[in-house]
């Protein structure tokens, strides 16, 4: 089986600024992470930069330790999708490479 080199080069450069772009693309990307059911809400890009932070008033009576513990999970749940957006967006980028035969990513 002929392998082309040459072409190889020219499809891994491609990808590679496909991959820039991507990149770029999910930094500036928001996602919304959450806790009690809504009532915290941290938005924040794919650079995991805290965009705002969003709490509901029913909350402002509570004690302090919830309330911290509030904000910390949705900060948590936020740089998960963060991380799950990033990883989903590698499996994309990954399956429209032309490996070599016999090459696994």
């Amino acid at each position: 089986m002929d392998f082309d080199m040459n072409n190889l080069l020219q499809q891994a450069q491609a990808m590679q600024e496909k991959m820039k772009k991507a990149q770029e693309d999910v930094a500036k990307a928001e996602v919304t992470g959450e806790a009690g059911a809504g009532l915290v809400k941290v938005v924040m890009n794919g650079r995991h930069d805290v965009k705002s932070v969003a709490i509901d008033d029913s909350l402002m009576g509570e004690d302090k330790d919830m309330l911290e513990d509030l904000l910390a999970a949705a900060v948590n749940d936020a740089v998960r999708r963060v991380e799950r957006q990033q990883q989903d967006m590698m499996k994309g980028m990954a399956g429209d490479f032309p490996f070599p035969p016999g090459f696994k990513p």
